[in-house]
């Protein structure tokens, strides 16, 4: 069996599930967020009509100022509260780590994590819902080194990438989790539970 086809039956069943148009799996809810701020950087979306800085809350993931900040942003916290999903503001990118739900899809990039301490328990996994069939097209290719789903000796090459494709092996175990869960309605999953450090303290997020 094409070990492609199991990465590609994971989207289509959780993207479908969330109420989105396509599914991008990667290896973490921290990639996602990562890829979908460099298509934003790609498209010059913040170059004509955003600021320079991205305000998150300042208790989340310290992967989240970092893809921030590696994509040529500044880091801009605020001290709220949040559940389940936040804005990365004011970009359409949403870290949705603690949420996971069917119909849960609202627009933008959307980011859901595979954790072993989040509701899709797989390990490690990611994956961002989306609605732009542009952005889809891009982002296949920039998590998996600017590769296609092809053999490597029969691949054409016309885009660079980023090593963070999710495995087989890791899209198979992800299936079967969520054919266990996908009829529960869980709750998102509460913030202080993660035990986030307050981001806004540390220098090397916003020097």
């Amino acid at each position: 069996m094409n070990p492609y086809l199991v990465v590609e039956e994971l989207e289509k069943r959780i993207s479908e599930w969330a109420g989105a148009p396509y599914g991008v799996a990667v290896e973490s809810c921290t990639a996602a967020i990562f890829l979908s701020l460099q298509y934003c950087k790609h498209k010059g979306m913040w170059i004509k009509s955003q600021p320079p800085h991205i305000s998150i809350p300042s208790h989340t993931y310290p992967g989240v100022p970092c893809s921030i900040i590696h994509t040529g942003l500044k880091v801009e916290f605020e001290n709220i509260e949040w559940e389940g999903e936040y804005q990365l503001k004011y970009l359409n990118i949403w870290d949705a780590a603690l949420r996971f739900r069917k119909n849960m899809y609202h627009g933008g990039f959307q980011c859901i994590s595979g954790h072993i301490k989040k509701i899709l328990n797989v390990g490690r996994m990611g994956m961002i819902l989306l609605d732009d069939k542009e952005a889809y097209d891009w982002l296949k290719k920039a998590r998996f080194d600017g590769r296609n789903a092809v053999p490597l000796k029969e691949d054409y090459f016309t885009q660079l990438g980023w090593n963070m494709y999710l495995s087989p092996s890791d899209a198979a175990r992800a299936i079967q989790i969520f054919e266990v869960i996908r009829d529960k309605n869980l709750p998102d999953l509460k913030v202080s539970d993660q035990k986030y450090a307050d981001l806004s303290q540390f220098k090397i997020y916003t020097q």
